[in-house]
């Protein structure tokens, strides 16, 4: 799929990697943009050759959040979708809900949306000293649409604090406060993001895309009903081709067929 007006796109070693391409307006979240990711998440998902989601920006900012001249459902279309704007909203469900595993790669400063988006992914790897900040308290108003997808990895003790003070913090104490997996000096941040992807292949596609629901699904569900649910998914797995092809690799001692060589 080619570069669009404000976002790239392009697959390598099974990853599809979505790029923010509009350092001059330091990756604010436009309707534009935001339209523009949509169609390549589609292309990627529809593409078995893409095992993983790859979302990084380009310049100094990753993110620097909506861009309140032309916000996100503001205009446009979703040529791939509904034909309707895409909102903050739909795009965080997008990410969190798509059955690949999507990794955010943090260049650069995070704000506002741009938190949002990594609150989303699935996995993040973000440039150690990467600002970041829940400003919206220094505007008069409050991270609400965002505080869905990044409270559940902050929890109320970090969250609290950060929201309410909208003070700024770096990758490296996102770590710290759960919303980034890890931290790494700029110039290795691809090869720690390939190392992920790369770890990621490992496993088969479709117990990649259960295991991602299973993580996001089971903690919402009450006791009794979680035991029922994944006793019927377990065994519903368990039945199925590739586990079977997996077994027998482990037996033969050999990889998997979804394994590349290399």
């Amino acid at each position: 799929m080619p570069s669009t007006e404000t976002t790239s796109y392009e697959v390598r070693q099974r990853a599809a990697w979505i790029t923010l391409n509009r350092p001059d307006n330091r990756n604010a979240l436009s309707a534009v943009l935001v339209n523009e990711l949509s169609e390549h998440l589609d292309a990627a998902l529809a593409d078995p050759s893409v095992r993983c989601i790859v979302l990084t920006g380009t310049g100094p900012a990753f993110c620097a959040g909506a861009d309140l001249k032309n916000p996100p459902g503001s205009g446009g279309s979703d040529k791939a979708g509904s034909g309707k704007p895409v909102g903050l909203p739909e795009i965080l469900q997008k990410l969190m809900g798509c059955d690949k595993p999507v990794i955010a790669a943090v260049n650069g400063a995070a704000f506002g949306g741009g938190l949002g988006l990594v609150g989303a992914a699935d996995l993040v790897v973000a440039a150690e000293d990467a600002p970041m900040s829940f400003s919206e308290v220094r505007l008069g108003v409050i991270p609400a649409i965002i505080s869905v997808v990044c409270l559940p990895k902050l929890g109320t003790q970090h969250g609290m604090k950060l929201m309410l003070t909208g003070e700024r913090f770096s990758g490296a104490d996102a770590v710290r406060y759960g919303l980034v997996h890890q931290a790494v000096p700029h110039n290795q941040l691809h090869v720690a993001v390939q190392a992920l992807v790369d770890q990621i292949c490992l496993g088969g596609p479709t117990a990649t895309a259960e295991c991602k629901k299973l993580v996001r699904q089971v903690p919402l569900m009450a006791a009794d009903s979680a035991f029922k649910t994944t006793a019927e998914w377990s065994r519903r797995l368990f039945q199925s081709p590739e586990a079977a092809e997996g077994m027998a690799a482990f037996r033969e001692k050999r990889q998997p067929s979804w394994v590349q060589p290399g």
